[in-house]
C-alpha cells in the first residue's frame, strides 16, 4: 500500500487549525501521515501543534510566505503521493482512499476532488467548487494558454514526483503566495489530470455572503488579475527551464477575467459599464465563447447574465455581478 502525506500549511489560523489537523488525522486510509508546517505564525498556533505530539510530524520556519511552505515541504517529502490541506479547510475521512484508488488505477499527476464551501464558523453553505470538471487532457490545453477549472488548494492531491519537476519556486517579494497556482497548473504539464466528482472535504471562506462580489479568500478582487499574470509568467519560466516547455505569453481563464469584469462595472455609473463592456471586454468574452471546458448552454447562460449589466437600473446590474462572481448569490436564488 502506498504512503500518502497530508501536509498542512498554517500561519496565525488557530481558531481553525485543530480541525484541519482531526480531520487529516481521521483518514480511513491507514498510510497517511500528517506533517504541520507553521510558517512563523505568532498566534497560539505552536501549542496547539505540539498537543498532538507523535501524531503529527510538526515543522516550525521562521516566516516566508506559502510559497516558501510549500518549497519546505516538497523537498523534505519522502512518500510518493500527496495533498496540501489549508489550515482553515478540512477533508472528510474518505478523502485519501478515493483518490488513491484513482492514482492506483491511472498514470496520474494530479487527482482534484470538489469541495463543499462552508462560511468562516464552520457551516456548509449548500456551493461547491470547482462547478465545472477539467478533462484528463488539460495540459494540452495549458499549451495554448487556458487555465483548466481547478479546486483551491486543499481540492487536490499530488504524484510528488510531478510536484519536484515543477518546485522549488521564487518565494521572494510579491511572490510570497499563491503557492497552489504553481501545483495546480505546474502538475498538470507533467502528466493527465483526473476528476473526482464528488466532495471530498470543505473549503472556509471567511467572507461568506451571498451580497458580496468577493469569494475567494486569497486575494482582493482588484489585485486578483495582477497576481495571475504575474505568475503566469514565472510558470512560463520554470515551465521552459526544467521541463522544456513553451507556454504562451498570455493566458485565458474565466475565473481571471471575472476578476476584472466584476472590478469594473461592480456599482459603476451606466457609462462606465458601457464603456467597459465596448472596448475593454474582449478577454473576458473570449473566455466565455471559446472556453473548451463550457457546455454551449453555461455559454449563452453566462453570456445573457452578463449583457443585463448595461441595463439602465444598477439595482439588477449589480445583481447579477454578484451572481456571477460569488457562488454563494447563485445558491441562495436557487433556493428561493
Amino acid at each position: 500500500m502506498n504512503h500518502v502525506t497530508i501536509v498542512i500549511c498554517n500561519y496565525n489560523y488557530e481558531p481553525y487549525l485543530a480541525a484541519a489537523i482531526d480531520s487529516a488525522l481521521a483518514q480511513d486510509y491507514p498510510k497517511t501521515d500528517v506533517i504541520v508546517i507553521d510558517d512563523g505564525s505568532t498566534d497560539g498556533s505552536r501549542a496547539i501543534i505540539e498537543k498532538y505530539g507523535a501524531r503529527v510530524s510538526p515543522i516550525f520556519k521562521e516566516n516566508g510566505g506559502q510559497v516558501s511552505a510549500y518549497n519546505h515541504a516538497i523537498e523534505m517529502l519522502e512518500t510518493e503521493y500527496a495533498i496540501f490541506l489549508d489550515s482553515d479547510d478540512i477533508l472528510y475521512p474518505n478523502a485519501v482512499s478515493e483518490v488513491m484508488q484513482l492514482f492506483v488505477d491511472g498514470d496520474w499527476a494530479k487527482v482534484q476532488f470538489r469541495l463543499d464551501v462552508m462560511d468562516g464558523t464552520g457551516a456548509l453553505t449548500g456551493a461547491y467548487v470547482p462547478n465545472t470538471e477539467t478533462r484528463p487532457d488539460c495540459g494540452k490545453l495549458l499549451l495554448r494558454g487556458w487555465l483548466y477549472p481547478s479546486p483551491p488548494a486543499s481540492g487536490n492531491a499530488y504524484r510528488v514526483s510531478a510536484l519536484k519537476q515543477i518546485f522549488p519556486v521564487p518565494a521572494a517579494g510579491i511572490n510570497r503566495y499563491g503557492a497552489d497556482f504553481y501545483a495546480i497548473y505546474g502538475a498538470a504539464l507533467t502528466g493527465p489530470v483526473a476528476s473526482v466528482s464528488k466532495s471530498l472535504g470543505a473549503y472556509r471562506v471567511h467572507n461568506a455572503a451571498s451580497s458580496s462580489v468577493s469569494f475567494a479568500n486569497s486575494e482582493h478582487i482588484t489585485k486578483a488579475p495582477r497576481a495571475f499574470s504575474m505568475r503566469w509568467t514565472i510558470l512560463r519560466t520554470i515551465a521552459k527551464s526544467r521541463l522544456q516547455v513553451e507556454l504562451p505569453p498570455t493566458f485565458h481563464d474565466f475565473g481571471h477575467e471575472k476578476a476584472r469584469f466584476c472590478s469594473s462595472v461592480y456599482r459603476a455609473t451606466l457609462l462606465t459599464r458601457w464603456r467597459w463592456m465596448m472596448r475593454d471586454s474582449s478577454g473576458y468574452l473570449h473566455a466565455i465563447v471559446a472556453n473548451p471546458f463550457w457546455s454551449l448552454q453555461k455559454k449563452l447562460g453566462a453570456l445573457v447574465l452578463s449583457s443585463l449589466c448595461l441595463v439602465p437600473y444598477s439595482p439588477l446590474s449589480d445583481f447579477v455581478v454578484r451572481y456571477i462572481a460569488n457562488p454563494l448569490a447563485r445558491r441562495r436564488v436557487a433556493g428561493r
